[in-house]
């Protein structure tokens, strides 16, 4: 650590400090006191030690040569921090004991290398979505069920600096004359902000987190978010090229299914997303990832995802992969499903697969073109093969509650039949929701030519009599 110290640290001892303290602090040692003096959950989130944890922060950037800092590992740098917070917590006498000490040592190392107190809550893996309510209140989502934690920033300017750091880092801003935005952290989690003057009380912050390892549909399975044989259904769906619309809510798992979907893409195809904040994880060697771009300050220089499917056409895809569909650009991709590019795949907020091509007629209208509704409906029936249908339950839990196969139109009724269902049987004493995974007894029409190319699936997949 010794040869770090001169190269990055300024001499402890330069940094003024009028804090009265009765004896010199040995740089690493703890200052201890009973564990049970106050509360470990509770401690580190009074207003004095955010205040110090803020200002040590502000310390340490003026002391430390930050050109070095990128050098140094997470260990050398957690020992370098160590001495001035050390000192600073003897000479501010801050009842912290030796469990306490180190945890603040790592507080103050998250504010200078990531987001701050939301380090913690980023890297723990049973949390899916963090909901900040203004500086004073952060919310986390763990196995469905939202609850209180005891991160806090230090005020309002300590949250927004942290914002402004993650939209910075994708080319974006948030102020008063753009007071919303979407943005991404590096691992692909999708950040979304609002701040004053919309946000009334101060900034909301919603990060929907994205596991480092993409979920398959084998952990799917795993997970009951459905059954093995709708698994291989879709995935053999998917491998013959059938192009499909992941539909359902907010927070059902849209984003999450399409990336375990697409892991039954052959690596020889070439893939283009669009996304307003690029957070699909592709695993194919071939992927281009397009994402759209919000207008300047002086109200500029915006990219919509129609311009980008438009122009994603050009690129030679095998297939394009919209993030989510909510606009005009719903024409434009029908139109690369009807062009050359079948096996293509979006996600459309919608509660069943009969409202996903309601939304979708709706906005095909928002494209400008002066369609009917049987001429809308034929594009529809033509380009899209497959609705998959989630659902999240009042449980928390996410279910894939329906697979539905578009097969045509008749006169102008768009022709559609229900291939695999869930059935809800109860709700038990713990609220918990029970129920069966189903075939209706139809099979698809696709899987005709699946045959074909020598994709065959079992018969009893597609028997109605017992649950999957």
């Amino acid at each position: 650590m010794g040869r770090f110290s001169s190269a990055i640290l300024s001499p402890v001892t330069e940094c003024d400090d009028d804090a009265p303290h009765e004896a010199e602090s040995v740089p690493g040692d703890p200052v201890e006191i009973e564990a049970d003096e106050a509360p470990r959950d509770s401690k580190l989130t009074q207003p004095r030690f955010l205040e110090a944890k803020v200002r040590l922060h502000r310390m340490l950037i003026e002391v430390i040569d930050l050109s070095v800092l990128e050098k140094v590992s997470r260990e050398e740098l957690r020992d370098l921090v160590g001495e001035v917070v050390s000192k600073q917590v003897l000479d501010e006498r801050l009842p912290l004991n030796k469990e306490e000490l180190a945890e603040f040592c790592e507080e103050v190392c998250d504010e200078m290398t990531g987001l701050g107190p939301l380090e913690p809550l980023l890297e723990d893996p049973t949390i899916s979505d963090i909901l900040i309510n203004t500086h004073d209140q952060v919310y986390v989502e763990r196995f469905g069920q939202l609850e209180l934690t005891q991160v806090k920033f230090k005020d309002e300017a300590h949250l927004l600096r942290i914002l402004n750091k993650i939209v910075a880092a994708v080319g974006r801003r948030v102020d008063e004359s753009q007071p919303m935005v979407d943005a991404r952290l590096a691992d692909g989690s999708r950040v979304n902000a609002v701040i004053r003057p919309l946000a009334v009380d101060g900034p909301l912050i919603s990060i929907r987190k994205f596991s480092k390892k993409p979920f398959s549909m084998d952990k799917l399975v795993e997970m009951g978010a459905l059954k093995k044989p709708i698994a291989e259904v879709l995935a053999a769906a998917v491998k013959g090229r059938v192009s499909m619309i992941v539909s359902g809510g907010t927070g059902t798992g849209k984003t999450t299914m399409l990336n375990a979907l697409s892991n039954h893409i052959s690596d020889k195809e070439r893939l283009v997303t669009i996304e307003d904040a690029a957070e699909l994880q592709l695993q194919q060697p071939h992927v281009g990832r397009l994402e759209t771009r919000p207008p300047n300050i002086e109200g500029n220089g915006e990219i919509r995802q129609r311009e980008l499917v438009k122009n994603a056409l050009r690129m030679r895809p095998d297939r394009v992969i919209l993030g989510e569909v909510r606009g005009e650009e719903a024409f434009d991709m029908l139109q690369a499903m009807n062009t050359g590019h079948e096996g293509s795949m979006a996600t459309i907020h919608a509660n069943n697969p009969r409202d996903a091509i309601a939304r979708l007629e709706n906005m095909i209208g928002m494209a400008g073109f002066n369609m009917g509704e049987t001429s809308m409906r034929s594009q529809i029936a033509s380009a899209v093969g497959m609705i998959v249908q989630l659902t999240r339950l009042s449980d928390g839990t996410r279910r894939l509650t329906s697979v539905a196969e578009i097969t045509g139109i008749e006169g102008s009724i768009l022709q559609m039949q229900e291939i695999f269902k869930f059935e809800r049987t109860h709700t038990d004493e713990n609220y918990k929701v029970h129920g069966e995974f189903r075939a209706t007894g139809v099979r698809p029409k696709f899987m005709d030519e699946l045959k074909l190319s020598g994709v065959e699936l079992p018969s009893e997949y597609f028997d109605p009599k017992d649950p999957l």
